[in-house]
């Protein structure tokens, strides 16, 4: 192996290196994934800090989903040119900036306009990280992309107590600082390790197989990238209202903001569970079904949020929330992979995901308005409803209508 950044070898798919690349991309995913995790558990300290309502106070973390996404694109274009490590560079610079800002901060806009520095940063240790570990694997490419996106889920599983912790000893503005620092000195040498990039190897068989899947796909490239993007919106609606909330609902109801956090690690780590499993389905039963059944138990868990409210019931629901949903944001990437050529892998990848946060992002403000107008966080948990069924009903007709022009395309016997 050279010193070069470009690596033009095909025996370097699915091998030992690959998987070792792999497993620095996750702790890579997982110290970088705080960016998007820490408003969460920091919400109601920064509420009572500036004495504002729930929907104002959401608006940092709208505008660090808004950051992330936007982010995402950008992230992905440098990475398709140039290689992975330049926009994870870029991204520990942003990341390091925006957690100093905040730390610093004396009002609610500067901790939301740094809280966008934070989401561009942090959206380059999740997108372009799964489509970059996409470049590396063939035969498990959707165990391996599922493993890439369960950095964020890891992340949301170790910081948010971490970050309660010292938000209750230090307060909110040092807490942020810390992570600042923390992040400046382990991340830079973990991007050092992933500076090498490998030239797209694709044998005739698997260009062969791409190119059926296009041509049997019912709808052009754009018309798809579109679907997508407005499933991601509609599916993140959804996600988002257990997961930007549960800390404050649990501190309405009196269960005490540090239960939320253990629900919210509890929801993220049987995400990790989900994501990795969702990738051994997507292997066997393709993309599109996987984020189907995906999404038809996250509205089951959302359904089950409505009707229970105990400290047990939430625990337990939060569980199989994490469980249910976990696998949904990867099945795009496998998606994209499997309907679109991989030298648009990050470009393409980007884009969904910054529908996805997008989702996210309206669904947390939304959310927040809605508990502002009624008190109760009831109507926010049927607007998320509402919003996954969205996201089912394009699923269900991609499948029918791609099933459709498949049998059309079938010989005739």
């Amino acid at each position: 192996m050279t010193d070069q950044a470009d690596i033009d070898s095909s025996s370097l798919i699915d091998s030992r290196a690959a998987w070792l690349r792999l497993a620095v991309a996750v702790l890579l995913s997982t110290v970088g994934g705080v960016g998007m995790w820490s408003f969460m558990v920091a919400l109601p300290a920064i509420q009572t800090d500036f004495g504002i309502g729930r929907g104002e106070a959401s608006l940092p973390f709208t505008l660090a989903m808004i950051g992330f996404a936007c982010g995402g694109v950008l992230m992905g274009k440098l990475a398709d040119r140039f290689g992975i490590a330049v926009p994870l560079a870029l991204g520990t610079a942003l990341l390091v900036l925006g957690y100093l800002v905040v730390g610093l901060s004396s009002n609610l806009w500067q901790v939301a306009l740094a809280h966008g520095v934070i989401g561009i940063g942090s959206s380059a240790s999740f997108g372009p990280l799964m489509a970059d570990t996409s470049h590396w694997f063939v035969r498990r490419r959707g165990i391996a992309v599922a493993i890439a996106a369960s950095g964020n889920y890891i992340a949301g599983t170790i910081w948010p107590p971490v970050v309660q912790h010292f938000i209750a000893t230090d307060g909110w503005r040092a807490t942020h600082t810390g992570i600042g620092l923390l992040l400046m000195v382990t991340m830079l040498p973990l991007v050092f390790v992933l500076r090498k990039r490998i030239v797209h190897h694709h044998s005739e068989a698997a260009s062969a197989a791409l190119a059926k899947r296009q041509a049997e796909s019912p709808f052009s490239p754009m018309t798809l990238q579109v679907l997508l993007c407005v499933a991601g919106v509609a599916c993140c609606v959804a996600m988002s209202m257990p997961q930007v909330h549960i800390v404050a609902y649990c501190g309405d109801l009196g269960y005490g903001v540090a239960r939320g956090a253990e629900m919210l690690s509890l929801m993220l780590g049987f995400g990790i569970i989900s994501r990795v499993a969702s990738g051994f389905i997507a292997d066997r039963i393709g993309g599109v079904r996987t984020l189907l059944l995906g999404s038809v138990l996250q509205g089951t868990a959302l359904v089950m949020y409505v009707l229970f409210d105990g400290l047990f019931s939430l625990y337990v629901i939060s569980a199989l929330f994490g469980l249910f949903q976990g696998g949904i944001v990867p099945s795009y990437a496998i998606i994209v992979r499997e309907y679109f050529s991989p030298k648009e892998a990050g470009t393409r990848v980007g884009l969904v995901l910054m529908a996805t946060l997008l989702g996210m992002a309206l669904g947390g403000w939304m959310s927040g308005v809605i508990f502002d107008l009624t008190g109760s966080y009831q109507a926010a948990f049927v607007n998320g409803i509402a919003w996954n069924l969205i996201n089912v009903s394009i699923m269900v007709w991609l499948l029918m209508r791609s099933r459709s022009r498949s049998a059309s395309f079938a010989p005739a016997v």
